[in-house]
């Protein structure tokens, strides 16, 4: 299964950076793994921003790919529930697996509607932490999938 990881916007501060390479090397000793950024949309309204933002989205997520949404209103789950979830995946023989996270307005509706809704918490985190914490998030995952001692 190939994991692939969707941001809009650039990562810009260095420790991001770095906890971001960090995390996507863990990663692939597991799985393959793509990070790939997408272009924010700037000067338009909340709605417009957000449609061309999902379009361009669009066009990086393989047909038959299964999208997980990372949005506010999604589903919680614990670290063990993520592990078993992409586990599951993994055992289904999904080929890809897409995480993605939104611009500064989020998803338009119609893209919303077409993946999985998961929320890393209620609180408000800055997009550039959000990427640290999924790709942390995912790492913790096979690990426990693995039995690793890395989750206790």
């Amino acid at each position: 299964m190939k994991l692939r990881v969707l941001w809009v916007g650039k990562s810009r501060d260095p420790w991001v950076k770095d906890a971001l390479s960090d995390y996507a090397g863990r990663i692939r000793r597991y799985s393959p793994l793509e990070l790939i950024d997408i272009r924010d949309e700037k000067g338009a309204e909340a709605e417009e921003m957000r449609r061309r933002e999902c379009e361009r989205l669009e066009k990086q997520i393989p047909s038959g790919a299964t999208l997980i949404l990372l949005d506010e209103r999604g589903e919680q789950l614990d670290s063990p529930g993520l592990a078993a979830f992409i586990g599951k995946q993994r055992d289904a023989g999904s080929s890809d697996l897409v995480f993605v996270i939104g611009g500064a307005y989020g998803f338009s509706d119609e893209f919303r509607r077409r993946g999985k809704l998961l929320a890393l918490s209620r609180m408000t985190f800055t997009h550039q932490m959000v990427r640290v914490f999924l790709l942390e998030q995912i790492y913790r995952a096979f690990t426990i999938l693995n039995g690793e001692p890395y989750h206790h």
